[in-house]
């Protein structure tokens, strides 16, 4: 087993050093195909939001933006975990449902109880779930399996545990240091999705250090020098390096970039969503549905390069739009 892990790692080390940790993409730019947002009169009224941190503040620059062309809407905007989104959705206190997670199957039965119909989910942005270190952290990368042995107790990939920066290949004054862990709490749809693709549903040890948010991970990292956690990759600063994943120890580090997030090369990419509550055969209300073109245009698309993210590929972009009309 020790000679597993030192080898994979100096494997990993190596092909670290071909892909570097090159991050986003440079140049990401809204595919000039995709449509400008065409403003619309009558619009107005009280727009709430509830759900995802991770989308906190794309929805709040979403939300300046489409008030700047309707100033007499109302947007409030809150942003305490994905797991508020859908009570909030079947409950009607919020039109808007952040997740950085698709709904589970109880929470779309609980508000087709409700209302008959299921709720629509709207892919919105690209993100890479990043794996952070301390930006002088000299790690390559990790594969899901040592991610695994990292955060989980349960270990479901079946590798030895991991508990200092020496059992992944690092050497001199890290070598006997204990790793610091950082993750998301159980109301966060980062933490659910990390838990199911990175720890294959397996348990988180006790000994990781729970924060409220997004940005709160990345600011625990950067001032810990043994650190690592996980968050996403629009909180990305210059105190922490978002680190190359590989999907298993044969193949090769893939940087949290959306091109590779798209192609499925990095491990932990995934969309962004945002739920609404249409009524099959019914249009949205012209707020909501004003609201989600805007958020799906050439404009909209830009806040999302302007906040870290990835915007849709045209195609994509197209198929949700035809979701609400």
């Amino acid at each position: 087993m020790k000679n597993f892990w030192r080898c994979g790692w100096a494997a990993l080390m190596l092909i670290g050093l071909a892909y570097g940790n090159r991050g986003l993409a440079q140049g990401v730019q809204v595919d000039p195909a995709v449509p400008a947002y065409e403003k619309v009169s009558g619009v107005s009224g009280n727009l709430n939001s509830i759900g995802s941190d991770t989308l906190n503040n794309l929805m709040t620059l979403w939300a300046e933006g489409f008030q700047k062309l309707y100033p007499n809407v109302k947007i409030q905007i809150e942003g305490k975990g994905s797991a508020t989104a859908p009570p909030a959705l079947t409950e009607g206190t919020a039109q808007l449902g952040p997740m950085s997670r698709k709904m589970k199957p109880e929470e779309e039965d609980a508000f087709e109880k409700k209302h008959g119909y299921r709720p629509t989910q709207i892919s919105v942005a690209i993100d890479c779930l990043a794996v952070y270190v301390s930006r002088d952290n000299p790690v390559k990368g990790f594969t899901l399996a040592q991610l695994d042995s990292i955060f989980s107790k349960t270990r479901k990939s079946g590798f030895a545990n991991v508990e200092t920066w020496g059992q992944v290949g690092l050497s001199g004054d890290w070598d006997k240091l204990p790793m610091s862990i950082y993750g998301r709490n159980s109301a966060s749809g980062t933490y659910g999705f990390f838990k199911e693709h990175a720890l294959g549903k397996g348990d988180y040890k006790d000994s990781v250090k729970e924060q409220p948010g997004s940005a709160a991970v990345v600011n625990a990292v950067a001032n810990d020098r043994a650190g690592v956690g996980y968050s996403g990759i629009g909180y990305k600063t210059s105190e922490v390096r978002a680190v190359p994943l590989a999907k298993d120890h044969t193949s090769p580090l893939s940087a949290p970039s959306f091109d590779n997030a798209i192609d499925g090369s990095y491990p932990l990419g995934r969309s962004l969503y945002v739920y609404v509550a249409k009524k099959p055969g019914e249009p949205l209300s012209a707020l909501v549905q004003e609201f989600v073109k805007y958020v799906l245009s050439q404009e909209g698309q830009e806040v999302v390069i302007k906040d870290g993210y990835g915007p849709l590929p045209v195609g994509m972009l197209q198929k949700q739009r035809g979701m609400i009309e």
